[in-house]
C-alpha cells in the first residue's frame, strides 16, 4: 500500500490552544505552552506517522497586531505558512461571533485557496447552545470543508479532527523518518524549555523580552548531555527579578527546565543558566536573527 502525507497548518490568535492541539496530535509535547500570548514564536513542525499516512502539522505564532520587528516576523509566519500547504485548521475560541483576526485569516486563507477545516476549540468550557451559535457563526463565511468542535485539553473531538486531515493527505512518500516527532533541532527544543519555564514562573511583561540561547550541548561518553544556556532580557531590572533573591527563581526555572529537557532527551542532563541584558533586541533585524527567528 503506497504511503500518504498531509502538511497541516494550525492558525489562529494568540492563546486560543494551537500549541496544546499540535501536542495532542502528535501525543508528545513538542510545543511549548501557557496562559500568556505570544508563547510560539516560531513556526514548529509536529511530526505523526499512523500507519500508512504521516501527518505534518505547523505549529505557528498567534496572529496579532505586531509592535516590534520579532511581531513582524511571527505574524509573516502566519502567513507564510498558510500557502502551499494540504490543509489549514483554523483554531477558535467558542465565541458567537467572527473576530477581525479571525476575519483576516479567512481572507488570507481565502485568497491562497488552501482547504480550510475550522476547529472549535475550548468546548469543555461552554454549554451545546452558545456551541451551535458560534458553528453558525462561521458557517455564514463559507470558508470551511468542515467544522468540528474540539478539546485540545481534554482530546474531545480530536480524534474526529484527524480523520478530518487524513481526507487531505496525498500519494507521497514519508516526509520524516516515522519515529520523529518535530523537526527542531535538540537545541531549539531545549532553549524552548527553558523560555517557557519563565512564561510559567514571570509575570507581566518580562518573559515577551526574553530569549534564549543554547551556547553548549555537548553528549558525554556515558550518555549525559551538558547544556549551557544563557538568558536574554531587555532591561537590568528585570535581569534581577529573573535570578531572584539568592538566585531563587533562576534555580527554579533552572530544575523544573531541566526535568522536561531530561524528559525529552530520555537521559541525564546538566544544565548551567546565566542571564544577561540585550536592551530592546525584539526591535532589532540582526538581533531576532541571531536568536534563530529568521525567515
Amino acid at each position: 500500500m503506497n504511503t500518504k502525507t498531509a502538511i497541516v497548518t494550525i492558525a489562529g490568535r494568540p492563546n486560543v490552544g494551537k500549541s496544546t492541539l499540535t501536542n495532542h496530535l502528535v501525543g508528545e509535547k513538542i510545543a511549548i505552552v501557557s496562559n500568556k500570548p505570544q508563547t510560539t514564536r516560531n513556526r514548529i513542525c509536529g511530526i505523526l506517522t499512523r500507519g500508512h499516512s504521516q501527518f505534518v502539522f505547523v505549529d505557528t505564532p498567534g496572529f496579532h497586531k505586531p509592535r516590534t520587528k520579532l511581531g513582524d516576523y511571527m505574524v509573516n509566519a502566519v502567513k507564510d505558512s498558510i500557502a502551499d500547504v494540504d490543509l489549514t485548521v483554523l483554531v477558535v475560541e467558542p465565541i458567537p461571533s467572527v473576530g477581525t483576526q479571525e476575519q483576516t485569516l479567512i481572507e488570507s486563507i481565502q485568497a491562497k485557496r488552501t482547504p480550510a477545516v475550522l476547529a472549535i476549540n475550548k468546548i469543555d468550557t461552554v454549554e451545546k447552545d452558545k456551541l451551535l451559535e458560534v458553528i453558525a457563526a462561521y458557517s455564514e463565511t463559507g470558508a470551511f470543508d468542515a467544522i468540528i468542535p474540539i478539546s485540545a485539553k481534554t482530546g474531545d473531538g480530536v480524534d474526529l479532527l484527524l480523520a478530518e486531515c487524513e481526507k487531505y493527505a496525498i500519494e507521497s512518500p514519508f516526509l520524516f523518518p516515522d519515529d520523529v516527532t518535530t523537526d527542531q533541532p535538540e537545541r531549539q527544543v531545549m532553549a524552548e524549555i527553558i523560555r517557557e519555564k519563565m512564561l510559567w514562573n514571570l509575570e507581566k511583561e518580562i518573559p515577551h523580552g526574553i530569549a534564549v540561547e543554547i551556547t553548549t550541548f555537548t553528549e558525554r561518553d556515558n550518555g549525559i548531555i551538558d547544556i549551557d544556556a544563557t538568558i536574554y532580557c531587555e532591561k537590568a531590572s528585570h535581569k534581577g527579578i529573573i535570578i531572584g533573591k539568592q538566585g531563587a527563581m533562576l534555580k527554579k526555572i533552572s530544575s523544573q527546565a531541566r526535568t522536561d529537557c531530561e524528559r525529552f532527551m530520555g537521559t541525564k542532563v546538566y544544565l548551567t543558566t546565566w542571564v544577561k541584558v540585550k536592551e530592546n533586541w525584539r526591535d532589532s533585524d540582526f538581533m531576532v536573527r541571531n536568536f534563530g527567528y529568521k525567515e
